[in-house]
């Protein structure tokens, strides 16, 4: 989640290569359908590991997304020594030992090492997306990289969608009656050998995604995958970088790391929060397995309609502005409804979410100069927000009725994002 101005690229590779972006695609589909497992972790590990609330089944985001904390910069130099191809062979290799993990885990029915396979999965994540999302905009032309950017976010959003049916469909078939059956078995023995058999589940799904993900790493280290030039710190003179001497000394940077830090938040609200939500209302397991699905379907029509209107008909800003208005009207409508009707407007949001990772990050990063690559570290720390937002809710609602806890969480963050695309991404 750096950026093309971190690299000088020799003319011929600025045409675009349709193998390269091919071997991309399917990397961003790969990290796409791991990352959207987490919706139906959240219900399967609080049913498995009998988890006494949502505060400690929401640890599966927390030790996700911070990951991403902990690896922005580190990721930066690996991949200095590495290049890009060996670096996302490597993030595939480190995900791959996160997968192995959840045997154990499973075995033991340990929550704790539930959460440090999820972490070490977001570790190589964290490292693979460093890689390919900077080398997706410089594989062609950068006056197209929008496009190719937004076509990677279409390949990463159908593993989202198929991600969380598939594993549900294994997991947590059958989940409403089991769930009642073992909270109806009142002796011990035999409530542990449900528990058990249940997640006994995981352990097949887990071996087999391991197994992938090592077989797309050796595959990657042999493609043609061209390895672009590093570059080194751009020290081109900026007008507004005569007496800078630190990223901190950019307030749009700054406001731009808790913009990303606030959507990212609200995108795992919408995607991995939204089964707990219908949960919490009464409805059964069987249902609310699904609808992370819808939206991640959602998203994927927002980035087709980016496709076709940026910049062509609005700008990123002016998608920003408009995205983030969508997400307030969305977010009252959740808090002034319902039942089904309620989570129709949380899927809604990934509409809403859609088109701001694109819009809010060339705002941030403009005009860095020579601070670009520690700037977009920065931002890529800023993903820790889906760690903190949707833990948040959780606590809130212990204490608040659902949709007042999910209001809070979710509006300022709305709002915030309203006010960089007006006025933050201008504080220079």
């Amino acid at each position: 989640m750096t950026t093309a101005d971190l690299l000088t690229v020799p003319t011929p590779a600025r045409r675009t290569n349709t193998t390269a972006i091919f071997i991309i695609g399917f990397l961003f589909f790969v990290f796409g359908f791991i990352t959207w497992l987490n919706g139906s972790l959240i219900q399967f590990l609080k049913l498995v590991c009998q988890l006494q609330n949502d505060v400690e089944a929401f640890f599966v985001t927390t030790a996700f997304y911070m990951a991403y904390f902990f690896l922005a910069m580190p990721s930066s130099v690996i991949l200095k020594r590495t290049g890009f191809k060996k670096g996302m062979a490597l993030g595939l290799a480190v995900m791959a030992i996160g997968s192995v993990i959840f045997i154990p885990a499973a075995k033991e029915r340990s929550f704790a090492l539930f959460l440090t396979g999820l972490f070490i999965q977001g570790t190589g994540l964290a490292l693979l997306q460093t890689a390919s999302n900077p080398y997706i905009s410089i594989i062609g032309p950068i006056e197209s990289a929008a496009k190719r950017i937004s076509i990677m976010g279409i390949c990463n959003k159908i593993a989202g969608i198929s991600s969380p049916l598939i594993l549900s469909a294994v997991l947590l078939s059958n989940a409403t009656e089991l769930e009642k059956k073992i909270d109806a078995t009142k002796i011990a023995a035999d409530k542990e050998q449900l528990l058990n058999e249940l997640a006994g589940r995981v352990i097949t799904p887990y071996i087999i995604l391991a197994v992938l993900l090592a077989i797309i790493a050796f595959l990657l280290l042999k493609s043609p995958l061209p390895e672009p030039e590093a570059d080194k710190d751009d020290t081109t003179p900026l007008p507004n970088l005569t007496n800078k001497k630190s990223i901190w000394e950019f307030p749009h940077l700054v406001l731009g790391a808790i913009c990303i830090f606030l959507y990212v938040g609200v995108e795992v609200m919408a995607g991995d929060a939204i089964g707990v939500y219908g949960k919490t209302m009464g409805m059964p397991l069987d249902v609310t397995k699904k609808f992370t699905a819808y939206t991640l379907a959602a998203m994927l029509v927002g980035y087709v309609i980016g496709i076709f209107t940026i910049p062509k008909i609005i700008s990123q800003q002016t998608a920003l502005k408009f995205s983030a208005l969508l997400g307030i009207v969305f977010t009252i409508a959740v808090f002034a409804t319902s039942g089904y009707t309620a989570i129709l407007f949380i899927a809604l949001l990934g509409l809403a979410n859609a088109l701001m990772w694109p819009a809010i990050w060339p705002l941030a990063i403009d005009k860095l100069g020579k601070f670009t690559k520690t700037g977009s570290a920065l931002l890529v720390m800023g993903i820790a927000g889906g760690a903190i937002v949707p833990l948040l809710y959780a606590t809130l609602k212990k204490d608040l009725p659902n949709h007042v806890a999910f209001f809070i969480s979710v509006l300022p963050c709305y709002l915030y994002i309203l006010y960089y695309s007006i006025k933050g991404h201008k504080q220079n």
